[in-house]
């Protein structure tokens, strides 16, 4: 048996393997506060659901992603404060992010989240590390499609120039 066989969780991690999962920690970090912060912005209570779902998820992952680290006897990156509760009347309007902003900025953290799982999925070599990426790769598809659902309903999405009258197809 070689030193890569037999249990995963046995298996040495990778320095790819330590650096997305201490990455991906820390920024799940970042993430809890910045969401957290773009909540206290937002007056739509669907935003807000789904805000808590961006919060819960990335507290899931710094939970398992630290103790990865931990096991391996790699310090994972310090944990940001808890924002203090802030009341959206109490934020100056020109100050105030509207809530199609906020969808706008979910959506594109979650999309950046997405390549960041599929890079991590991609190199790594222990079967546990790669299924946890997947696992939030799959969280945070399904939180994306509820988010673009919300956005277009609420009229919120800015589309990309359509195609809507395709031109005919010349024939050679």
């Amino acid at each position: 048996m070689g030193v890569l066989s037999g249990n995963p969780k046995d298996e040495p991690l990778h320095f790819g393997e330590v650096y997305s999962i201490w990455q991906a920690s820390m920024s799940a970090k970042g993430s809890i506060s910045s969401t957290q912060a773009l909540k206290f912005h937002t007056g739509d209570k669907d935003l807000r659901d789904v805000l808590d779902d961006v919060i819960q998820q990335a507290k899931l992952e710094v939970k398992e992603l630290d103790q990865i680290l931990l096991a391996n006897n790699i310090a994972p990156s310090p944990s940001l404060p808890e924002r203090p509760e802030a009341k959206l009347e109490e934020i100056p309007v020109g100050a105030r992010f509207t809530d199609p902003e906020i969808a706008a900025m979910t959506s594109a953290a979650l999309a950046a989240s997405l390549v960041a799982c599929s890079t991590s999925m991609g190199i790594s070599i222990r079967e546990d590390i790669g299924a946890l990426f997947a696992k939030y790769h799959a969280t945070k598809t399904a939180t994306g499609v509820k988010l673009l659902q919300i956005t277009k309903e609420k009229g919120w999405l800015v589309p990309p120039p359509l195609q809507i009258h395709r031109p005919e197809l010349a024939h050679v």
